[in-house]
This record gives C-alpha cells, structure tokens and sequence, in this order.
C-alpha cells in the first residue's frame, strides 16, 4: 500500500485545532459547586454560555483528539506500522507525562491535606480505599487525580489495542465502526477499559481513515457550511441542556453524546477557515504550548479557586470564572516560554520530547532539504470534565 504523508495544510490544521480545542478545555475546568452550578440560572446569559462551551461545544475536543491520533499513528500505512517501535516511543510521549503530572500532583495533594489544606478540593487521599488510591495515582479503575490526564490514560490503552482495532476495521469496517459507535452514544452503556468510550470509537475512525487513504481536504468546500450547522447544533443542544440539566433526559443525553463524536468532523471543516488568516497561521505555530497547557492548567484552577473561596466564596462567581480563565493563559504561556528557555531537559521530559520535536521543525523550516526525505509526523494527544 502507498504511504501516506501529511502534507503541511492538515499538519498545520491539526495543530491549530490542537491548540484551540486544548485552549476550550480551560473553560471546561474552571471549578465551580453547587451554589454556582451553571443550571441553577443564577447568572442568566452567562450561566447559558458555559453550558454551550462546557456540556456542548468543547465535549467535542477528546473525540476529535482521539481521532487525529489514531489517524496519525497509520498515516504511513499498515506495512510501516512498527509495533514495538511504537510502544517505546509513546512510553515516552504519553505515558511518562501521565505519570509525572499526576503522581506529582498526587504526592503535592497529599503533603497539603496532611495540613488539612485542600480537603474538599481534592479526594481526601489520606481516607481512601487501595483501590481509590490506585485510581487517583493511576488512573486504574476511575478518573486520576488530575482530571483531565485521563485522555492520556485512554490514549495509552488505544495505543497498545491498535494492531486489533486496525485489523477489525481492515477487515470488517462498517461493523467495527458502527458497534463502538453505538457503544459511544448509548448512555448507560459502559466498558471497562477506557474511561471515556467516545475515545475508543473516535480512535478506530482515524485509523479507519489512515489506512483508507481518505482525503482529509476533499469536503473543504463545505467548510463555512460545516461549520455553521456545528455552532447551530452546539446552541440548539445547550439550549436543551440548560432547560433540562444537571440531569438530562436519556434522548437529551444521546443527542449530546452524538454531537461529541459528529462535531469532529465540524471542527475539522472549521479548520480550514480558521487557518487561512495569521493568527491561525500563528497558533498552529505555537507547538508544545498545547500540551504544557493541556497538564497543567488543571491544578492551577483549582489552586485559583482554593484562593478564591477565601476571599469571596460564592460571591461574583462569573467575575471568577473569567478572571481564572484569562489568568491561567497567562500563566500557562509564561511558564511554558520560561521552562523550555532555563531548563530544556526538564521540559522535553514533562512534555514527552514534544519540545525537541518543535526545535526540529523549526529547523527544518529553516533547511527544507534536511527533512525532505523523513516527513515528520506531528504530535497529538488533549479533555472530560
């Protein structure tokens, strides 16, 4: 079979969406409680745009996610497929962040709660059950500690069922795909060996198109089509969920489930307007930024959060939400520019070498003719609340 490559539209258009979407995961984490739950209606509008950006527009990034990296792992075709060869390196650019960011965050969570700081904040650690324990540290049976990882813990299961997901979607496509996507949007349908089951589904499909040598820009032309029936269906639902929620009617919680997959596609026909300016042209530019925001801006919100409950509780919360919002950029930017600048090795390894990967490129940017006979391949990986 003949390779496929990524050509620099769909590796810029994957990056770009990389980085809004992990950008998108930030407002989904802001913490909040029951007295400012966004269905109570206390803040009208407001209240109405963070179900639209928490329980609908943004529930699209892990599918969408999930999906480029199954895409990229097969890009170069079945017969390239290195199996042990990928599973060093993803021990490397998956799993290794995982552990770091969470135990590291696990034993901070239980130094400060030994304090009796943090206590409501976090899982009480120091009360846990083994198997409690095991899960926050590692995400075994239940989301870890820090939240979001979870997308790493599932994308490390994905990664090492590849060479059967690729076989039975070789060989029996259309049941493959339409059972695990039944399975995804089913509510009260569970597997037990991924956290979120959308991934699964999401992940086969890009393997699906990889090995399938799918034309990624060949429905651009729908592009501004595209990408208003996704806005359309995204406000239509969170119209429906903030009636109805926190808990919503089963045909309410399929529809949702649905758009989280579906609006994949939305999200890469929306890619190809948003790429054209500069700023687009820019973002995609901005490398392991994404990552380094994706692990985390999760601590620092809630850090954010303990500081505000001291001196406001649930006073002025929309005033919260988008100070943390707009503070965590900052610092996330900051300290992404200043930990790759004074410590680069540190950095490589808390971001899974995607640092060193950004320097390459850039050199290859600068000498063409050095990588023209290796195209690259660029790195995925960012969300559930």
């Amino acid at each position: 079979m003949t390779r496929l490559t990524v050509d620099h539209n769909i590796s810029s258009r994957i990056n770009l969406m990389r980085i809004l979407l992990i950008s998108g995961i930030v407002f989904v984490h802001v913490p909040h409680d029951p007295a400012t739950s966004p269905f109570l209606g206390l803040n009208g509008f407001f209240d109405w745009v963070r179900v639209f950006l928490v329980d609908s527009l943004f529930r699209i990034g892990v599918p969408c996610l999930s999906a480029i990296s199954g895409y990229l792992l097969f890009q170069r075709g079945w017969e390239a497929f290195n199996y042990t060869k990928t599973l060093r390196s993803k021990a490397r650019t998956v799993l290794v962040p995982f552990l770091i960011w969470n135990l590291g965050l696990f034993a901070t969570v239980l130094v400060i709660q030994r304090a009796d700081i943090g206590i409501g904040y976090f899982p009480d650690l120091w009360n846990a059950s083994t198997r409690e324990t095991l899960s926050y540290a590692f995400a075994t049976e239940g989301l870890p500690i820090d939240i979001p990882l979870y997308f790493l813990r599932d994308l490390v299961v994905c990664i090492v069922l590849s060479p059967i997901l690729a076989v039975l979607v070789r060989r029996f496509p259309v049941p493959t795909l339409v059972a695990l996507f039944l399975l995804a949007i089913i509510p009260g349908l569970t597997i037990g060996i991924v956290l979120k089951k959308s991934i699964l589904f999401s992940f086969t499909l890009g393997i699906f198109l990889a090995l399938n040598r799918v034309d990624l820009k060949a429905v651009d032309r729908f592009a501004a089509l595209g990408t208003a029936v996704l806005l359309a269906a995204a406000v239509l639902l969170s119209i429906g969920l903030y009636q109805t929620g926190p808990d919503f009617p089963w045909a309410l919680d399929l529809a949702r489930n649905a758009l989280s997959i579906l609006g994949a596609g939305g999200f890469w026909l929306m890619s190809a307007i948003a790429i054209r300016p500069r700023i687009g042209q820019r973002l995609a530019a901005t490398g392991s930024l994404s990552f380094w925001m994706f692990c985390a801006h999760f601590p620092l919100l809630v850090l954010m959060w303990m500081v505000w409950n001291r001196v406001a509780g649930d006073d002025f919360y929309p005033l919260f939400y988008g100070a943390a919002v707009v503070t965590s950029f900052i610092i996330l930017f900051a300290s992404n520019h200043l930990v790759s600048r004074t410590t680069p090795g540190l950095y490589e390894v808390l971001t899974g070498s995607r640092g060193r990967k950004a320097k390459l490129s850039a050199a290859l940017k600068s000498h063409p003719s050095a990588g023209a006979t290796r195209p690259g391949e660029p790195a995925i990986t960012q969300q559930h609340r």
